[in-house]
């Protein structure tokens, strides 16, 4: 399942971040975030929490059960 590291990606582009920054939210070394991005390592349920919050965008959409951004709340 390659959609969620896409629209990580995608999400922090968007938004203007590094990966170093969204590491360093995340507790992670920009390495070990790209590591994320690049199917070298899975995203941690509570990782993705804390970027749902972050952004204010709903899981469901970082995992691909919608295809519209939704507001996390």
């Amino acid at each position: 399942m390659t959609i969620y590291r896409e629209r990580l990606r995608a999400v922090r582009e968007d938004n203007d971040y590094t990966q170093a920054e969204i590491g360093k939210l995340l507790q992670k070394s920009q390495q070990g975030y790209n590591h994320i991005e690049a199917g070298r390592a899975e995203l941690k349920i509570e990782d993705l929490a804390v970027l749902c919050r972050f952004y204010n965008i709903s899981a469901d959409y970082f995992i691909g059960l919608i295809d519209t951004p939704k507001n996390y709340k």
